[in-house]
């Protein structure tokens, strides 16, 4: 009976959509109104109008503008729907399909080494399987400190996970957990917990001075971060594991796969950014487990509930969901924000509101941490393909006939089952990684995350709902990921320059959303693709306009007085 209920419900808030319908349909009046008002006054005689006709016209169109933006943010509150998830009714564990984490850090010395190495740790506590969970950790910086960091991770988390799993603990980053936030259940207040809880914070506390005596050396000893120099190195690729002769304890629970990459970088290659990283771990991935399922996060994003796995396979298990859906996306929380927000760094309308709308419209856009993708959804299916030419695959995904069997479903990761990472396998691995290796294929342009944008992750996800994949918006009472976001002026606007200039790469291209957009997708999901997309030109042409126009009149008007 149990195996009939649905893993998953969708609510539809009927009252909150016609209270926002209505609301639109007044408003459109009013707006309607307002520009008829404004345009006659065009028809009035020249010597009754007491306003310069060409300032009048400028702030007329910037009126427009706004109004313009608004009638397309409409469209996020047509149909939102919340969803709620019920992971205790998923299948046994030996059922469930495999997922790999894509971690990328890039600095040291911007990222925090103890942080990025916390969340590492926080998703290798997540609550399942340990054999069918692989955690990568992409260092573009190449930096020695984060290898070392890595494999000292590595030693800390036998006796985390440990730790974690005896007592059921819920705050599985180590830092948050020891901070004051924890959350779990068992018996806690006994003696035995306590003195583990206590044996476990000096652990963390040795770990993280480990980490901070490893910069401190490389710094005495002039070799900086970096294994060789920054932008400038070789690919490393190094399977995280215990020493053949280190003992193991008796009650060590199970660790997941954790594997160090640090791709290929030259002053002549363009390296793409964090597409480009991604897709390196695309490549490295398959080769090492391949597993058809993949969680990204951004370094600083830890995991703060261990079900997020469990509540995402939800959807992705369901087989009459999974087929057309390419990712589960969970909204970002932050830690670090104050009382005030002034800067809005919480992007509480994004999370809350227009996510929630996008998710009843086939489902929200891409936001670049936070989301469990399905890797058919960014390679391919072609186990189902007969026929298939050798050449052609070559041509778009690149030289690597190993790689190439990766395509198929059928195949099994030799590392996974027994095998060792032989030479051989590290050298083809490191060739994947290689700054070279996209040369005349089509990553980044047709598979993978696309190279396009500098905002890889919107033009990625819209090109794959233009492909007719859908998405999921899961929003549950307990944030899943909590990071850290810019909390003053400066770091707001170096965000938002880097948002607006990808943003306004696809709205001016052949892909924007207005054209490319509505044959290949709902119209109301291409408006509001559209929306984001002009909201950068939208807003600063018509805030620019009401910020300096009327000013300059009045000023020049007073000028004029005083002569």
């Amino acid at each position: 009976m149990e195996k009939s209920l649905p893993l998953h419900l969708c609510h539809v808030p009927n009252f909150s959509i016609i209270f926002n319908r209505s609301h639109a349909i007044l408003h459109s009046i009013a707006i309607v109104f307002l520009i008829y008002y404004r345009v006659s006054f065009l028809f009035q005689e020249t010597r009754n109008r007491t306003i310069p006709t060409l300032p009048w016209l400028l702030i007329f169109a910037s009126e427009l503008l706004l109004s313009f933006a608004w009638l397309l943010a409409q469209a996020y509150r047509w149909r939102p729907v919340y969803r709620t998830v019920f992971p205790e009714r998923l299948p046994s564990d030996d059922k469930l399909p495999a997922i790999d984490v894509f971690i990328c850090t890039a600095d040291p010395n911007k990222e925090p080494t103890v942080d990025v190495m916390n969340t590492v740790i926080s998703a290798m506590a997540l609550d399942y399987p340990p054999e069918k969970l692989h955690v990568y950790l992409s260092d573009d910086g190449g930096s020695a400190l984060t290898l070392h960091a890595t494999k000292e991770a590595w030693h800390f988390a036998r006796s985390w996970l440990t730790f974690c799993r005896k007592y059921d603990i819920k705050t599985s980053c180590p830092e948050a957990y020891f901070s004051g936030s924890q959350e779990y259940h068992g018996d806690y207040k006994s003696s035995e917990f306590e003195a583990d809880s206590e044996n476990m914070e000096e652990k963390y506390e040795m770990f993280k001075e480990g980490i901070r005596r490893a910069r401190e050396e490389h710094s005495k000893n002039g070799k900086g971060t970096a294994i060789n120099q920054s932008g400038d190195h070789s690919s490393l690729i190094e399977v995280i594991q215990d020493c053949p002769n280190e003992e193991k304890q008796q009650d060590q629970v199970k660790m997941p796969l954790l594997v160090y990459v640090s791709r290929e970088k030259r002053p002549s290659h363009h390296h793409n950014f964090k597409a480009g990283a991604l897709n390196v771990l695309l490549r490295v991935s398959a080769m090492i487990s391949n597993s058809p399922y993949i969680l990204v996060l951004d370094c600083d994003m830890y995991c703060n509930d261990p079900t997020s796995a469990r509540q995402a396979m939800c959807y992705h298990y369901d087989p009459e969901i999974s087929p057309s859906l390419a990712f589960v996306l969970f909204p970002q929380t932050f830690r670090n924000i104050s009382k005030d927000d002034i800067y809005d760094s919480q992007f509480r309308s994004t999370f809350k509101i227009q996510w929630h709308g996008l998710d009843g419209l086939r489902g929200p856009i891409l936001s670049g941490t936070n989301f469990y993708m399905k890797r058919e959804a960014l390679l391919g299916s072609f186990s189902k393909q007969k026929g298939i030419d050798l050449m052609a695959l070559k041509r778009c995904f690149g030289q690597s006939s190993e790689f190439i069997k990766t395509l198929s479903q059928e195949y099994d990761p030799t590392l996974l089952n027994g095998g060792e990472s032989s030479s051989m396998l590290i050298e083809e691995m490191k060739e994947l990684a290689s700054c070279s290796y996209e040369n005349e294929t089509t990553w980044g342009t047709k598979v993978g995350f696309l190279y396009f944008s500098v905002l890889e992750d919107y033009f990625t996800g819209f090109i794959l709902h233009c492909k007719g994949w859908k998405s999921i918006y899961l929003n549950p009472p307990r944030p899943q990921f909590l990071g850290t976001s810019g909390t003053n002026l400066n770091d707001g606007l170096t965000q938002w320059t880097r948002w607006g200039s990808g943003l306004i790469q696809v709205a001016i291209s052949r892909f924007c959303p207005f054209i490319y957009g509505p044959l290949r997708m709902s119209l109301l999901q291409s408006v509001c693709y559209a929306e984001l997309a002009f909201l950068p030109l939208f807003g600063c042409l018509s805030h620019w306009g009401f910020a300096l126009i009327p000013q300059s009149v009045y000023s020049m008007a007073f000028l004029c007085t005083q002569r």
